[in-house]
């Protein structure tokens, strides 16, 4: 059953906050030139240019042998290094796409290490994902974090752990985000 709708056009159980990137350019260079975003997992994407582009970042198990899946170890997606490229070829060129959306989420990895970091007491199974959704409409990108929980919960412990360690890999990266209210 999908999660309901709350007022502020959460769906029940996820959260975030968004943050206004400033300049564009320097961070579109960041996401497609560099490896700043590259250890995050992609989930999904949409670029709109002359077509409209959906890209899902989920790895289909029929393409990969016996032992290269194997080697995945459990993900279930592609990097975002993977996934780069493809996305660079279509947006480049000389004219800007009129807007993109891309989903990206930490690695199971990486988000036990926020969970063990916030000191909450949820469970790795617990916790649907740590996500980074990023928004190019009109000229102006848009960073909204998200936590999507598998338990219901009042306690915003890893919401907050979530946002601020977003905001201090941003600060760290250089690039300059300001919260939006």
């Amino acid at each position: 059953m999908p999660a309901a709708l709350l007022s502020d056009g959460r769906r029940n159980g996820e959260y975030m906050i968004s943050l206004k990137i400033s300049p564009v350019k320097g961070f579109m260079s960041a996401l497609l030139s560099k490896n700043v975003f590259d250890n995050f997992w992609f989930s999904e994407g949409e670029i709109e240019t002359f077509g409209k582009f959906t890209i899902s970042g989920a790895l289909n198990h029929d393409f990969y042998s016996t032992d290269e899946w194997e080697a995945l170890d459990g993900r279930r997606y592609a990097t975002w290094a993977e996934i780069r490229p493809y996305v660079y070829q279509i947006i480049r060129g000389y004219k800007t796409p009129l807007s993109f959306r891309l989903v990206l989420m930490l690695s199971a990895e990486n988000a036990a290490k926020v969970l063990k970091r916030s000191g909450a007491l949820f469970t790795p199974e617990q916790v649907g994902g740590f996500f980074l959704n990023i928004r190019f409409e009109r000229g102006e990108v848009h960073l909204i974090t998200g936590l999507s929980m598998k338990v219901f919960t009042l306690d915003k412990t890893l919401e907050h752990a979530w946002d601020q360690d977003m905001r201090t890999f941003l600060k760290l990266q250089e690039i300059p985000a300001e919260l939006e209210s």
